[in-house]
């Protein structure tokens, strides 16, 4: 028997007086997977997360979260845990106190564990300053702090790395990926391309209400027909030739690095061709991203007049 997938929305509806929040969401969320949520201001991610938190309730359409149908109660599901709109923090505690203030209203949190979470997030040494001093960033990881002391199968995380520096990303990211390895299912929704791509290996997005693509990053990358690419080489001039005299390969800047625009086949031809000259490839690298690609292709409005 297979355990049933963290979450499972068929035909969500949401609607808030005129506005229609989500239409008809589909979404499938296994366990062990990071899966990233994305789309315009506006186009359902808050009220999605909100759902899968117990903050809310659809209107149609059934919704079940750990293999359990979801009520019209407004309730956190067990063992699911997670934010949105930013962690709420008491300002004047402290970081420990803050977790065990949370821990004592969630009956599967122990407060034994808050050094390990403290620690796994990167806050040990400020463990016992007060909150109201903390950056964007500490905030954000004092809330996955707290989402782990009840040890969730169910991670949901809105803009988790928001305001975050190099080493508070680390961390995050470090986590994420323990969790996930762990079984845990993480739903984050993210602004950041890159944070999606490095961590997540689905996603989902969302346009108008409704879900414009929903599957793996890599079917997503192989859908995408064409991407500018800067490419770096030891011979720029022989790179510009072999790159004109490849079918496929349409050049749109000449300096170094080249900038051309291709499928991924063609870009694969023009490699081997570098290499077989004897010209090093020193830069190879999307000018866009296939998902910002796609982003940017499934979200874009048409203009009215």
């Amino acid at each position: 028997m297979h355990a049933p997938a963290p979450v499972r929305a068929r035909a969500i509806t949401k609607t808030f007086g005129e506005v229609v929040a989500l239409d008809g969401i589909e979404l499938t969320v296994a366990a062990g997977q990071i899966h990233g949520l994305v789309g315009p201001n506006g186009a359902g991610k808050t009220t999605l997360l909100g759902l899968l938190l117990g903050l809310a309730v659809a209107d149609a359409g059934r919704l079940e979260i750990l293999g359990t149908p979801v009520g019209r109660a407004l309730a956190a599901p067990e063992g699911v845990a997670g934010f949105v709109d930013g962690p709420g923090l008491y300002p004047s505690l402290t970081a420990r106190q803050n977790l065990a203030a949370l821990a004592s209203l969630r009956p599967k949190a122990a407060t034994a564990g808050i050094p390990d979470v403290l620690d796994q997030v990167g806050l040990t040494d400020v463990a016992d300053d007060r909150v109201r001093g903390f950056s964007l960033g500490m905030r954000q990881r004092l809330g996955l702090a707290a989402a782990l002391l009840t040890m969730p199968r169910l991670l949901v995380l809105d803009e988790p790395s928001n305001g975050l520096d190099p080493a508070g990303k680390k961390h995050v990211y470090g986590v994420l990926s323990r969790l996930a390895t762990e079984g845990t299912a993480v739903v984050l929704s993210s602004h950041r391309m890159d944070d999606v791509e490095a961590l997540c290996s689905d996603v989902t997005i969302l346009s108008a209400g409704q879900v414009a693509f929903s599957g793996p990053l890599t079917k997503l990358a192989a859908e995408t027909p064409e991407l500018d690419y800067r490419l770096g080489t030891s011979d720029v001039e022989a790179a510009r030739r072999l790159a004109g005299e490849t079918a496929g390969i349409r050049i749109i800047a000449v300096r170094e690095p080249l900038v051309v625009s291709a499928s991924v086949p063609a870009m694969d031809e023009l490699v081997k061709k570098l290499v077989h000259a004897g010209i090093a490839v020193r830069e190879l690298a999307p000018v866009v991203s296939p998902l910002e690609a796609a982003f940017l292709a499934l979200t874009e409005q048409p203009e009215t007049n």
